[in-house]
């Protein structure tokens, strides 16, 4: 991974019988969970160094069978709340045990919203960035995944053509073939491969759709970070959020895509850390 800084340490613990990997700084500290989506842990790491200078303990963890995390997802352990499910038993293989503060990108925004509702961790704070949100995903380079046969049918060519082509997109003016390069790493796996078919497989926007109700109802503080230009998570849609949703705050990040911690590294580690230790 060519962006690690020194501090940035990449390390396991065993969940289910197989490796969790994820990034973190080896620290004391306030710790905060971060989930990715349909990309992996890497989407995190421009900012995890800031958040651990401010003394935050960041924690980005692949997600089973993505990333480098051990294991293969299916359709069924792929569905957003048998991954919240699997995020509370990471958490506790870590030993973290009260208030935690959670921040999701993409999919991992629909596993955070869920374990604030269904109180599956005891969310303190919840940041959402870029995240999925009442009906607007899968989005269509995800959805072309889903249905019967596709793993029969899809060749490892067309699964990275395809990640190249949303990768290349969602970097928008951060694309370069280094970093594209680094993204697609895992997906040279075909477990990785598989894992990502089936979590496209079982993307379905009635897991964010049928917490809305909850969500009105939610004193939970919530930050919403978003990048304008991001053409697959429209930023209409955090408008929407944000005026219907209370204790949420929108920050619009111009001129950033659908992975802006890329775009505008430093301007969203102080939003995400000012959040964080208020």
């Amino acid at each position: 991974m060519s962006e690690m800084t020194e501090a940035v340490v990449r390390t396991a613990v065993q969940v289910d019988g197989e490796a969790a990997s994820y990034l973190t700084v080896e620290q004391d500290g306030p710790v905060v969970l971060l989930l990715h989506g349909t990309y992996w842990s890497r989407v995190w790491l421009p900012v995890l160094g800031s958040l651990a200078e401010a003394g935050l303990r960041p924690i980005a963890v692949d997600l089973p069978g993505l990333g480098r995390s051990g294991g293969e997802l299916t359709l069924e352990t792929a569905t957003v709340p048998a991954l919240a499910d699997w995020v509370v038993r990471f958490a506790s293989a870590l030993k973290i045990s009260g208030p935690i503060a959670v921040a999701g990108h993409d999919i991992g925004g629909a596993v955070a919203q869920h374990l604030l509702i269904h109180d599956g961790l005891e969310v303190s704070r919840l940041a959402l960035v870029n995240s999925v949100t009442y009906d607007s995903w899968p989005a269509p380079h995800v959805a072309r995944f889903r249905g019967p046969g596709v793993h029969a049918g899809t060749t490892v060519d067309d699964v990275l053509a395809a990640r190249r082509q949303a990768v290349t997109a969602a970097l928008a003016g951060a694309a370069t073939e280094r970093r594209i390069a680094d993204y697609l790493d895992p997906w040279s796996a075909a477990r990785v491969r598989r894992s990502w078919i089936a979590l496209a497989g079982a993307a379905d926007n009635r897991y964010t759709l049928d917490l809305v109700p909850a969500l009105r109802q939610s004193t939970t503080p919530k930050l919403l970070i978003w990048g304008e230009d991001d053409a697959f998570e429209t930023v209409e849609y955090a408008e929407q959020f944000a005026s219907e949703i209370p204790h949420t705050t929108l920050i619009r990040i111009p001129n950033a895509g659908h992975i802006p911690t890329e775009n505008a590294p430093e301007q969203i580690a102080r939003e995400l850390i000012d959040f964080f230790s208020a």
